[in-house]
């Protein structure tokens, strides 16, 4: 299971997760990791912090944070997600997932790591990664560039039906 921030302009127009420019990056990322697009919106289940979109950022770059209270309006959604689909490996994408499985620690502390997660779906292995719109600076660093490799090497590793992530006797 993938849990992003919220959906995006594009993804209110048109339904589905990830489809604009940051989708294009996340499912880069996926291919890097061995599963092309159409793999990963079959055999993982996309949900976000938030259902709706947020607005735009009043910067003019990227979109709106959700507000907390926002975010605690949507969690009964997302909670009811956790609970049917009860994840092995939860991959939470950009801050605010992040900070609402990890609690809030610096991405460089997380992403790159396997790190054990309770939630009310019950005890995943969640693989942080950061939020792929570009609108952060946070890859630019090398050392950050070098965390997300790590990460996709451990969506590799979890993806592969016959080599599961410690255990994991199935992932989803």
């Amino acid at each position: 299971m993938l849990v992003g921030q919220a959906p995006g302009k594009v993804e209110m127009g048109g339904g589905r997760p990830f489809a604009g420019r940051a989708g294009q990056t996340l499912f880069r990322w996926f291919e890097a990791a061995g599963m092309d697009e159409e793999s990963v919106r079959n055999r993982i289940y996309l949900a976000a912090v938030t259902r709706c979109f947020p607005g735009p950022h009043p910067s003019g770059r990227g979109d709106r944070v959700p507000s907390p209270a926002e975010r605690e309006n949507c969690r009964p959604w997302l909670d009811a997600e956790l609970a049917i689909i009860r994840p092995r490996l939860l991959i939470p994408v950009g801050r605010l997932a992040v900070d609402h499985f990890l609690g809030k620690v610096p991405l460089s502390e997380v992403v790159g790591r396997a790190i054990p997660v309770e939630h009310v779906g019950g005890v995943s292995t969640a693989v942080a990664l950061p939020h792929p719109s570009g609108a952060s600076g946070w890859l630019n660093a090398p050392a950050h560039r070098e965390l997300l490799e790590r990460a996709i090497g451990l969506l590799r590793s979890g993806l592969q039906e016959r080599n599961p992530m410690p255990g994991m006797s199935r992932i989803r």
